[in-house]
């Protein structure tokens, strides 16, 4: 057997393994393939992803995939992110936030954004404020906030935190939706603003006083320095 063949036979081995009943074998062959990185492995690695229930071997894929060329992982997870599976949307949303490419931009659509599936919502608007091109922060905080008071507090806290990484870009599309619209979406956007000013706000008390002032026909002050109680 020639050298490279048996790198081939060897390939495949460790591809076969990522589909082995035990997920210690699993994760062990994800990191062996972001060991020793090798673009015949994308494809596998990008298609495992998508099914693999394990949180942990999920991680290790992922982390493979940012060992391998951008050239050639990103075309495939842009592919992957049109799966019918959630799943397979969600993971390959956050691989791209990790590889942090702007060449996957175009790919994370408003349907992405506003996806029915709240774990590929949520990768999608991590990803988003990762690859959003310069002067583009303005369009994708639109986009963001028509999101706002949607799911459970994880998930809020997710879009919360995907907005203040816009930064200032934000504020006008919070503006706007803090007094127009209904009251959990208020109190959402004035619990982001207020996050914004003041990063060591815990999500919890911000949200909850948000939800107060609202509750009490408070607005944003005049001067942007978040939320003020007019009750």
């Amino acid at each position: 057997m020639t050298a490279t063949t048996q790198e081939d036979a060897d390939a495949l081995r460790v591809l076969r393994t990522l589909e082995d009943h035990r997920s210690s074998v699993r994760l062990r062959a994800a990191l062996t393939v972001g060991t020793t990185p090798d673009p015949r492995f994308v494809d596998k690695l990008v298609e495992r992803s998508g099914v693999e229930p394990d949180f942990f071997v999920r991680d290790m894929l992922t982390w493979a995939l940012t060992r391998h060329p951008v050239s050639v992982t990103v075309p495939a997870l842009v592919r992957e992110v049109r799966s019918e599976r959630a799943r397979a949307r969600s993971q390959a949303l956050h691989t791209l936030s990790k590889i942090g490419d702007r060449r996957a931009w175009p790919a994370i659509t408003p349907a992405l954004l506003s996806d029915a599936d709240d774990e590929v919502a949520r990768s999608a608007w991590r990803a988003a404020v990762v690859v959003v091109p310069e002067g583009e922060e303005p369009a994708l905080a639109a986009l963001l906030v028509t999101q706002l008071g949607r799911g459970g507090r994880e998930t809020q806290l997710s879009l919360s935190r995907a907005l203040v990484a816009l930064g200032e870009a934000v504020v006008p599309a919070l503006r706007a939706v803090a007094t127009a619209a209904d009251p959990p979406v208020r109190a959402h956007a004035l619990a982001t603003e207020r996050l914004l000013r003041d990063p060591d706000t815990g999500f919890g008390y911000a949200i909850e006083e948000a939800k107060r002032v609202v509750a009490l026909g408070g607005a944003p002050d005049d001067e942007g320095r978040g939320m003020r109680d007019e009750g």
